[in-house]
């Protein structure tokens, strides 16, 4: 029902861009002969008001992985650069706060470790919102801040890093379904002490679970039928911890392997002296409004990478 919800929402956008489209045209075939400059201006300004949907559910397009619909975890991590690199942890955490209020993602400090002068170690931020992890997946990577360090007496020039990871948020609301016909359920005698009672009887239970191969055994009740219940129990419980695992592994490999964040890793810089400049590394993007930057103004540098990435993507399709 939510995988409905979700698709009627998107459909019901474009059809809605649709209907403005269709609406426009029809008041400017309308306006035709018409001096009145006020319409005319209302139907330039819808027209740009459209534009930018359509350029934003274009981008939603481009982000059609398994996961890039999920709620995102963004972790930083304070690499080399000893207290600089702790604060730019901070800077960063402000810098991606205010991207998503702007762009309408809720919010949530799951975890920090506070520097010793400074700063984070680390931080752990929840970003809910539709498509919160295909945006944030451009962000991955080592982060380079150069500057005249505010924690060195002689205000000499420092580099630090910090590495950005963002993850999907797998739902952890696990539904363990247990079909009859997956389960093969043997009874026998109870091997244990128990009494007359449960030596000549077929009360101990034995389930196989076939998809998985799991088998549970249950014997300390009295009767077949709570020994089943509790075998019941044990089964989708041990269900449960297999379907965590195969979350957390899918987790690791959408994390990716481990990157050092130091030099040579980078995927961005933000230099604040001796001049001002904020570079991606990977597609060439770049603006000298670093001010704008780290306040959030980083839509910019998230479409460059999500435009090269379907770049390539269709390159590779056209070489197959």
């Amino acid at each position: 029902m939510q995988d409905i919800s979700s698709l009627r929402i998107e459909v019901d956008r474009w059809l809605t861009l649709r209907r403005r489209v269709t609406e426009a045209l029809e008041l400017l075939d309308l306006s035709e002969g018409d001096e009145d400059e006020t319409l005319r201006d209302g139907i330039w300004t819808e027209a740009g008001q459209v534009s930018e949907e359509l350029d934003r559910l274009e981008y939603e397009l481009i982000l059609s992985g398994p996961h890039d619909r999920d709620p995102a975890i963004l972790a930083l991590h304070a690499g080399a650069g000893g207290t600089d690199s702790q604060d730019f942890v901070q800077i960063l955490m402000r810098m991606y706060l205010r991207w998503a209020e702007r762009s309408g993602f809720r919010t949530e400090v799951l975890d920090s470790l506070r520097g010793q002068e400074a700063g984070f170690k680390s931080v752990t931020i929840g970003v809910t919102g539709p498509y919160a992890y295909g945006y944030l997946s451009a962000e991955r990577g080592v982060h380079r801040l150069v500057r005249l360090s505010p924690f060195d007496e002689a205000h000499r020039r420092h580099t630090s890093f910090v590495l950005v990871e963002a993850m999907p948020e797998i739902s952890s609301d696990i539904e363990v379904n247990i079909q009859p016909d997956d389960l093969k359920i043997d009874v026998f005698r109870a091997s244990g002490a128990g009494g007359q009672h449960v030596q000549k009887n077929s009360t101990a239970v034995r389930i196989t679970h076939l998809p998985t191969g799991v088998v549970v055994e249950c014997q300390n009740e009295r009767s077949q039928v709570q020994n089943r219940e509790v075998a019941l129990r044990i089964l989708r419980g041990k269900l449960y911890d297999m379907e965590q695992l195969k979350q957390d592994e899918e987790q690791a490999a959408l994390k990716g392997k481990h990157i050092t964040a130091g030099w040579g890793n980078q995927i961005r810089s933000y230099v604040l002296h001796p001049y001002h400049m904020v570079k991606d590394l990977r597609t060439g993007y770049e603006t000298g409004n670093t001010t704008a930057v780290l306040d959030g103004d980083i839509q910019g540098f998230i479409e460059a990478y999500l435009k090269s990435e379907i770049g390539e993507r269709t390159a590779q399709v056209a070489e197959e």
